[in-house]
């Protein structure tokens, strides 16, 4: 039956001029499919804009839709791996018309709209991880795998989650994985390399979908739902997903598997993993603590950004506001949980089908069943119009009265009319599902705190959290409880201090063993509630590695800085107790994460300033490389033998080099060998000099930056390498040599002064050094050497902007700009740069620079230093503190010896202009130059 003949409804241009504009492109349009077009068009742009693109195939889509779907399905499956981001791009204008359009003038209902999203979703997710799996298996990175395998995913399954699980994809979803792949299909010994296969292809995947390219994106996906989301990799072995679930799964990752579905790769695999998951997700017994449970899930959604709030329609979440969405899947699902031990039946993914088979089962009345669908499907064709509109990822009804007009013409109605119906539904919904959840909470007991703290809805949901669940950890906790609630009190923003200190308790796996601490010693109670009003990153490793209390009640966590040397050597004695590789690069993030945190810990404090708490992070990088760096060429050598040569040293660049990092660095290096006279190593699997040093490079890489149990350690960046990018990521030292001499660019000779050796043979490193005194020392055309930095300085700023006002990075005459100017500076001196002060002073030594004109840069220097490390400690964004009250903000006044956040904005504004004055007149202006 065509699409025509099926149209029971129609929407009503809102903008009568792009509804004409519409059917312009489409002249083959007649009667009520133009009335379609002609009023789709005049809602949504973004529906508009499909039509201009896809006219001409929706011609034809229309004859048949459902046949046209199934082509474009046929279509992609024969698309080849090196087309398939474009044509997904473009099945996916054509799935999104066709649905948007069916579903407008009710062509198809909802389940049949929501398939047919899901159904393309789950194509797409399987399209993507087979073309990033066969790309895998040809490189030989997941072994034992052939091109057979490459329809199963060589043993990964992606399980499609929430709405996509169930088929319930709504117009503008995310798409929710979890990936996972079988280990018993590979040799314990190839564990390792099949699983960063399997993490490179999964990251590809979901870039080959979300990333956002000329033709669009497909889904945005999202990983987050996979056990333990930060600190696991991306994708996981079927079997660490089952431990983690048999010991720590809760009641919210139970209620999520109810819609698990394995939807791409190796379907089989995935349903056997399901399968094993069932006395997890579905207890043998009446689980009345789930009843328990979900009161409080309840709450924590009302509370959600005041979503919780009385139904009154502009901007009212559709999805989380009361009556709405989530209500009737949360009313439905904890039915399911309870229950659906002892009856199978009542294991269905779809929220429709579980309110039929719960009335059917006497679980629901059939009368509050057969509403809850009604009213479901009413919410859900409102939440596709609000997505429709313009493409967006959102829930919220229009804030305006012409956004109601807009959306009322959408569905065919007018304002009031749509008004009504909105709030009948949602009242009603609310009504029916309240007398389930029950009203607030109350604190079991009244505290001698303030009111609005004891009694606050934070405060009553702490009893859900993992910490709480044991009797014992209740109780140690209910005794602590006034005297955490008192000190709240007593901060500068209680209520901002209590909902960080909600992250930290949310996120704490047990607790009598913490809180017993915390009842021992009442100080580090002020400690924690320092550093989670001022850290989010700080309180959640705190959360999740609360073992370290332990350092500070022993003494040591506040002793000196031992130093870079002794750093190492700790190390190194840790590593060597460990006969693992896995384990002991588990161990060095471990450990490396401690002193981490220590570091932070003692900036936030005061006990250092930014100066030493830059130079404690460079030593920990520089202890991290210095000890694992043995261990990775010791691994290395069981499969090709020892270093040919003389071996290889690791050059800190950037920042590392200068022995200035802040909390979120990452390390920029290099690496340079020196084989010698050999040609061959001597292993079982021997290899010539370059491609084992770029092997063994790559095998350094990865053991610092995979996600592991214990997270990453570092993020790498290698592009100051010689020739960049395009070059080896090893070089050797003749060629490095050569380069620099005779090939390197200015810009090139600007990083070099910045290096210096972090790991690698002494003699080695001092040989590279010598090098570098070479490079440096030999003679340098002024002129051409400032024209350089200043066409660099143009470029850096025609490329990243100026800056936010409170970058202290980017912009004019702040910190990359100075940096710039002291690279300059050492270039011109022939030495290494050391410090940017002291670097500065070597462009008064050779004339550039004033005395006072090098002075003034390194105080502007110091200051936006002092900003930086601070606020990278507090956010990984730029920060932008509008309150001299918080604690964040007392932080960067302290750091920053200013006495208020508008004194510190006017220093930072006053210090960068004097220091770009500075700049701008001791480099020449090359603006009217290419």
């Amino acid at each position: 039956m065509n699409f025509a003949s099926r149209i029971t409804r129609l929407p009503h241009a809102y903008e009568p001029e792009q509804g004409g504009d519409a059917l312009k492109v489409a002249p083959w349009a007649t009667d009520d499919l133009a009335r379609l077009i002609d009023g789709a068009g005049g809602c949504s742009p973004y529906l508009k804009s499909l039509i201009d693109k896809e006219s001409g195939w929706l011609e034809t889509a229309f004859d048949d839709p459902e046949a046209a779907l199934l082509h474009e399905h046929d279509a992609l499956r024969a698309t080849a791996p090196d087309a398939l981001p474009t044509r997904l791009r473009q099945a996916k204008r054509r799935v999104a018309l066709l649905t948007g359009l069916a579903d407008l003038a009710a062509v198809w209902p909802l389940e049949t709209v929501t398939q047919a999203l899901t159904d393309f979703a789950d194509l797409s997710v399987h399209l993507a991880l087979r073309a990033t799996i066969a790309h895998e298996i040809k490189r030989g990175k997941l072994p034992g795998q052939t091109e057979d395998d490459v329809e199963q995913a060589g043993g990964m399954v992606a399980l499609a989650m929430g709405k996509m699980g169930a088929g319930e994809l709504n117009y503008s979803s995310d798409v929710d994985l979890i990936c996972l792949f079988d280990e018993t299909r590979f040799d314990p010994n190839d564990y390792h390399e099949a699983r960063s296969g399997f993490v490179r292809a999964t990251r590809k995947a979901c870039a080959l979908l979300s990333d956002i390219t000329g033709e669009g994106y497909v889904f945005r996906t999202d990983l987050r739902l996979r056990p333990d989301p930060s600190v696991t990799p991306v994708c996981i072995a079927m079997e660490t997903a089952e431990r983690y679930y048999e010991s720590l799964g809760r009641t919210w990752e139970r209620a999520a598997y109810i819609k698990a579905r394995a939807c791409a790769g190796d379907i089989a695999a995935g349903e056997g993993f399901l399968k094993t998951l069932t006395p997890f997700v579905w207890r043998r017994h009446l689980d009345f603590a789930a009843i328990e449970d979900a009161h409080d899930m309840v709450r924590k959604i009302r509370d959600h950004k005041g979503l919780g709030g009385p139904i009154t329609l502009p901007g009212h979440n559709m999805k989380l506001g009361r009556g709405g969405i989530r209500e009737i899947e949360f009313f439905t699902q904890t039915r399911q949980i309870i229950a659906g031990g002892r009856d199978p039946d009542l294991r269905v993914r779809g929220t429709v089908p579980g309110l039929a088979v719960l009335a059917d089962k006497g679980w629901v009345p059939s009368d509050v069943a057969q509403t809850l669908t009604a009213h479901y499907r009413a919410h859900r064709e409102v939440e596709h119009r609000v997505q429709m509109i313009r493409d967006a990822q959102t829930h919220d009804l229009p804030q305006s009265e012409s956004g109601f007009d807009r959306l009322a013409a959408f569905m065919g109605t007018d304002r009031a009319s749509l008004q009504r119906d909105l709030r009948d539904r949602l009242e009603e919904v609310h009504a029916l599902t309240e007398g389930f959840f029950g009203g607030e909470a109350t604190p079991a007991h009244d505290m001698d705190v303030p009111e609005d703290l004891a009694r606050s809805e934070i405060v009553s949901r702490w009893r859900t959290y993992p910490a709480l669940r044991s009797a014992r950890g209740s109780g140690i906790f209910e005794r602590l409880q006034p005297d955490i609630l008192g000190r709240l009190a007593k901060t500068s923003h209680p209520q901002d201090a209590l909902a960080a200190f909600d992250g930290f308790l949310s996120g704490l796996p047990a607790g009598v063993q913490v809180f017993s601490l915390f009842e021992a010693n009442p100080h580090l109670i002020d400690l924690l509630i320092d550093i989670v009003g001022v850290s989010p990153d700080l309180a959640r490793y705190l959360s999740r590695n609360a073992s370290v209390f332990d350092a500070v009640i022993g003494g040591d966590f506040f002793a000196d800085w031992p130093g870079q040397a002794a750093l190492r050597n700790a190390l190194t004695e840790e590593l060597a107790r460990e006969s693992d590789y896995e384990n002991k690069l588990n161990t060095a993030r471990r450990w490396a994460k401690e002193w981490h945190f220590r570091i932070g810990v003692h900036l936030l404090r005061g006990l250092i300033g930014a100066e030493e708490a830059g130079a404690q992070y460079a030593d920990l990088a520089d202890a991290t490389l210095g000890a694992l760096a043995p261990e990775v060429e010791a691994d290395f050598a069981r499969k090709h033998g020892p270093c040919p040569g003389r071996g290889a040293v690791v050059l800190g660049m950037g920042s590392l080099g200068s022995r200035r990092l802040h909390a979120k660095s990452d390390l920029d290096l290099i690496v340079i060998y020196d084989p010698g006279e050999v040609e061959m190593s001597e292993g079982r699997r021997p290899l010539a000099p370059r491609p084992y040093y770029a092997r063994l490079t790559q095998a350094l890489i990865t053991a610092v930056t995979a996600p592991m149990a214990e997270g990453r350690m570092y993020e790498i960046d290698m592009r100051l390498r010689p020739s960049g990018n395009q070059g080896p990521v090893a070089t050797s030292l003749t060629s490095f040599r050569t380069y620099q001499l005779n090939d390197a660019w200015v810009w090139e000779h600007l990083a070099l002064t910045r290096a210096r050796a972090v790991a690698g043979p002494d003699t080695l490193a001092r040989d590279v050094a010598q090098v570098q005194a070479e490079v440096l020392g030999a003679e340098q055309d002024r002129d051409t050497v400032l024209r350089e930095v200043a066409t660099m300085r143009n470029r850096i700023a025609a490329a990243k902007g100026g800056g936010d006002p409170w970058d202290p990075k980017l912009g004019q005459g702040r910190l990359q700009d100075i940096e710039l100017v002291a690279q300059a500076a050492a270039v011109l001196g022939g030495q290494p740069l050391g410090s940017v002060p002291d670097a500065l002073q070597s462009g008064v030594s050779c004339g550039w620079l004033s005395g006072e004109q090098a002075d003034r840069l390194a105080d502007t220097y110091r200051l936006c230093w002092a900003l930086q490390i601070a606020s990278r400690l507090i956010s990984e964004s730029t920060i932008a503190p509008d309150s001299d009250n918080s604690a964040a903000s007392g932080f960067l006044c302290r750091i920053t010896g200013t006495d208020s956040i508008s004194e510190l904005k006017k220093t930072l504004d006053t210090a960068s202009t004097e220091a770009a004055q500075i700049i701008n007149a001791v480099l020449p202006d090359v603006s009217e130059e290419d």
